[in-house]
């Protein structure tokens, strides 16, 4: 049972407390920035270097990837990829690019496949990557095919997430790079447990973070969404929890305005809020009431700054453990996500593709993330700390 000296409790109320007094959680000063940081390329490539080629990012749900042999293929920063599970449940990732001539080993989204084979020379490799058959191969040449298997990319399952580190030879340890205080909090929530209700990704002609700012600004709710989540949560109502590279950020939802004049003493409050996670470098993590989940990514396209990749996950219980009927299930989490995907098409990208657009002007001077946009101004100093490093 839940109690008020939980420390998600403590969180909701301090939230709570920033509702009476009309207040938010803030830093001690404003964090000016510049428009080349979403427009120039030299930028940009050091981002995919010295970010998205070293520290892990999220690359799928492991939802995605349900049995031996079910795979996806992404564009990275860096690489073309493919993940594929394996048949001892483990998880890899490769380059997708046959090592003979260099043709993609899968064109498709995602399947099901036993063995990979390009298109080109009908070279093909087995899902640990293994090179597996020369076509021809009497007559192509003598030559060590241990030495041309395909190039692995370093990749973790952890906490129902798949994360990836876009440099081959990389290493990765996604516990070490969450800390002890995410880590911890992803392990409580069970997300390896959850349906990927639905996964989907847009390419959009804005730049990554500006993308990202977006996900983790409880500031633009009431101005950008007067018509859907400003029904719902508050704006400019916010506590935040900075865990160095990650953070932790508690909304208020209008449900809890019926404590704003009455003591909840004992009562459970969760579900009264929304907890949403920033886990650095590119993913915001939404917890909501009933506990099911949002995962959002944004992903730097691999030469244009003005460009990124958007993929949106939900996340549920599975039908056989949510009380309801399979009908029922399925009209719930279709409505959920009719309603995400249209806040998405006719709110948030429109806003942003103009943003990028703004951004881009010649003469556009420097700019200016307030003390009450805690996690973004997190996100910007994380950001210059990888790149400085």
């Amino acid at each position: 049972m839940t109690t008020v000296g939980s420390q998600r409790q403590q969180r909701i109320r301090h939230t709570l407390e920033h509702l009476r007094h009309g207040t938010t959680d803030e830093v001690d000063q404003v964090l000016p920035f510049g428009p080349a940081e979403f427009t120039d390329p030299e930028i940009a490539r050091r981002e995919r270097e010295l970010i998205f080629g070293r520290v892990p990012s999220v690359v799928a749900s492991s939802g995605e990837l349900p049995e031996p042999h079910d795979f996806i293929t992404r564009q990275m920063p860096r690489n073309r990829v493919v993940v594929i599970r394996q048949e001892d449940g483990s998880v890899k990732g490769f380059v997708n690019a046959c090592r003979h001539r260099g043709a993609m080993i899968e064109e498709r989204e995602s399947g099901r496949c036993r063995l990979f084979s390009c298109a080109y020379h009908r070279w093909s490799y087995d899902p640990d990557g293994t090179l597996r058959t020369v076509t021809r191969g009497a007559s192509f040449g003598e030559f060590d095919t241990a030495d041309y298997g395909l190039l692995e990319l370093p990749v973790e399952e952890r906490h129902g997430l798949i994360w990836m580190v876009d440099r081959v030879g990389a290493s990765i340890d996604v516990a070490a790079w969450l800390g002890p205080e995410m880590d911890a909090e992803l392990a409580s929530y069970g997300l390896d447990e959850l349906v990927t209700f639905r996964a989907e990704g847009f390419d959009e002609p804005v730049n990554w973070k500006i993308m990202q700012d977006a996900f983790i600004d409880n500031y633009h709710i009431q101005y950008a969404h007067p018509n859907s989540a400003a029904k719902h949560v508050h704006t400019n109502v916010q506590t935040v929890e900075d865990f160095g590279r990650h953070a932790r950020m508690t909304s208020a939802r209008k449900s809890i305005d019926k404590w704003l004049d009455e003591d909840p003493g004992a009562t459970d409050l969760s579900s009264y809020v929304t907890d949403g996670h920033f886990l650095l470098p590119n993913s915001t993590l939404l917890r909501q009431p009933d506990d099911h989940y949002e995962l959002l990514t944004f992903r730097p396209h691999p030469t244009d700054p003005g460009w990124c990749r958007m993929e949106m996950r939900l996340l549920v219980p599975a039908v056989e453990v949510s009380g309801k009927d399979p009908a029922r299930w399925e009209r719930t989490w279709e409505k959920n996500w009719a309603i995400l995907l249209q806040v998405l098409h006719e709110e948030d990208f429109p806003l942003l593709r103009d943003s990028q657009v703004a951004v881009s002007s010649a003469d556009m001077a420097g700019m200016v993330l307030g003390r009450n946009e805690v996690v973004n101004q997190i996100f910007h100093r994380e950001i210059r700390k990888l790149l400085a490093e």
